[in-house]
C-alpha cells in the first residue's frame, strides 16, 4: 500500500508551498547537477520546484530548468525528501541499495545524487496509473508479465521470507507508539497470536518466493503510453517474500483511490473478481513462457487469498504508526481501521476457503 506516491505525472504537480519547500541541500545538490548540464547552464541554476500529489510516507517533488527549446524539452529530475519516522518501516541504506542496483539493471530511474534527508532521481517521462488503469484488462495483463519479470529479479542478500519478522517488528513499534486505549481499539495484545496463526496456516505450503515489491500500488506503476512498456517504481519495501503475498497486496490495493476527496477511504467493492483473478495468474504464470495447468492457476489463487490477510495486517500496522509520526495531510488511524476490519471480516472464510 504505501508511499501511495503518483509522483511523476506533470498533471498532479501544484506550487510549493514556503512551508514544504525542499531543504538547502536538495537546492545544493540540484545547482550542482545543472552546472554539469550544458543545455541548462546558460539559462540559469535555479529550477522550477513543484510538489507532486499522493504522497504518503515521502515528500515528492519535481524540480524542471528551462533549456532554451520548447518545453517539452525541459530538463527534468524528480527530488525526494525522506518522510517522518520511516526508519521505523525499513533500513534507508538498504532501500537505495536496492535502488541502486534496480538501476544497473536498467529498473526504474537512475540516482542521481543523495542529499543527508534525501536523493535526486531521474524523472521517468511516463505517466503514472490511475486507479481505474488496474481494472483495464490490458493495463492489468502488463504489470501481471512485469511483476513476473520483478519477481524473478536475481538481487543480492539473504533470500529469506521477511513478512513474518516485518509483522512482528511493526506490531511491537505499534504498540510503544498507542496508548492503552488505541492498543485496546485495533487489538494489539492479540495481534502476536494473528500472526503466528497465518504463519503456521501458511508454512507448510510449497511456496515460490521472489524478490517482491510489497507495495504495488498504482502509484508505483508507471507506463509509456507508446509503448506500453511499465516501469515499477518506489522500492522502500521490497525484500523477498512469497509471490503470492506481492499479487494478493497488488489486489487488495484495487480498493483504494488516493487521489479522491477521501484518499483513506477503501472500496473492497472493487476487489478484482473470480474472473479477474483468474486472468491475472494465468498471464503472470505463463508470462515467461512456461506453460501452466489449472490446478497450478488455482492453487495459486487461492494462496494469494490467504496471503491478503497477511496484507491487512501489514497495512494496518503501517497505519497505526503512521498515525504517530508522519504529519502528511492523511486519515492513517482510519485507513488502519478498514484494514483491520477487512482483516476479521474476511479471516475464517478466507482459511477456510469459502472465497468466493
Amino acid at each position: 500500500m504505501a508511499p501511495k506516491e503518483s509522483e511523476q505525472s506533470p498533471a498532479e504537480a501544484a506550487p510549493a508551498p514556503a512551508e514544504r519547500s525542499i531543504p538547502e541541500e536538495a537546492r545544493r545538490l540540484l545547482r550542482e547537477l545543472a552546472a554539469e548540464w550544458e543545455d541548462v547552464a546558460g539559462c540559469g541554476r535555479e529550477p522550477e520546484v513543484v510538489p507532486l500529489k499522493g504522497a504518503m510516507t515521502n515528500e515528492v517533488y519535481q524540480a524542471r530548468w528551462p533549456t532554451g527549446g520548447e518545453e517539452r524539452e525541459a530538463r527534468t529530475v524528480l527530488v525526494r525528501v525522506y518522510g517522518e519516522g520511516v526508519e521505523l518501516f525499513f533500513d534507508r541504506e538498504d532501500e537505495v541499495r536496492t535502488f541502486e542496483c534496480m538501476s544497473r539493471h536498467g529498473h526504474g530511474p537512475r540516482l542521481l545524487g543523495r542529499f543527508p534527508n534525501g536523493r535526486v532521481e531521474e524523472f521517468i517521462h511516463a505517466r503514472t496509473l490511475s486507479a481505474a488503469d488496474l481494472r483495464d484488462p490490458e493495463i492489468s495483463a502488463i504489470i501481471a508479465s512485469k511483476l513476473k519479470e520483478f519477481h524473478n529479479l536475481d538481487m543480492p542478500g539473504p533470500k529469506s521470507v521477511l513478512i513474518w519478522e516485518r509483522l512482528r517488528n511493526w506490531l511491537k513499534t505499534a504498540k510503544s507508539l498507542c496508548s492503552s486505549d488505541e492498543a485496546k481499539e485495533f487489538c494489539l495484545d492479540s495481534m502476536e497470536e494473528e500472526i503466528t496463526t497465518l504463519e503456521n496456516e501458511f508454512s507448510g505450503e510449497r511456496e515460490c518466493i521472489g524478490f517482491c515489491h510489497n507495495d504495488l500500488q498504482y502509484g508505483n506503476i508507471m507506463i509509456d503510453e507508446e509503448t506500453k512498456l511499465l516501469t515499477i517504481i518506489d522500492y522502500e519495501y521490497a525484500s523477498f517474500n512469497p509471490v503470492a503475498y506481492d499479487i494478493a497486496n497488488h489486489f487488495c490495493e484495487m480498493a483504494a483511490d488516493y487521489h479522491s476527496e477521501k484518499p483513506h477511504l477503501l472500496d473492497y467493492t472493487k476487489y478484482p473478481d473470480t474472473h479477474e483473478r483468474k486472468q491475472f495468474v494465468q498471464t503472470y504464470l505463463c508470462s515467461s513462457g512456461e506453460e501452466s495447468d489449472a490446478e497450478e492457476v488455482e492453487n495459486l489463487i487461492k494462496s494469494i487469498e490467504k496471503y491478503t490477510l497477511a496484507s491487512h495486517l501489514v497495512w494496518g500496522l503501517w497505519g497505526i504508526i503512521s498515525e504517530h509520526v508522519n504529519d502528511i495531510d492523511f486519515d492513517y488511524k482510519e485507513y488502519a481501521r478498514q484494514r483491520f476490519e477487512q482483516y476479521w471480516l474476511k479471516k475464517t472464510t478466507v482459511l477456510t476457503g469459502q472465497t468466493a
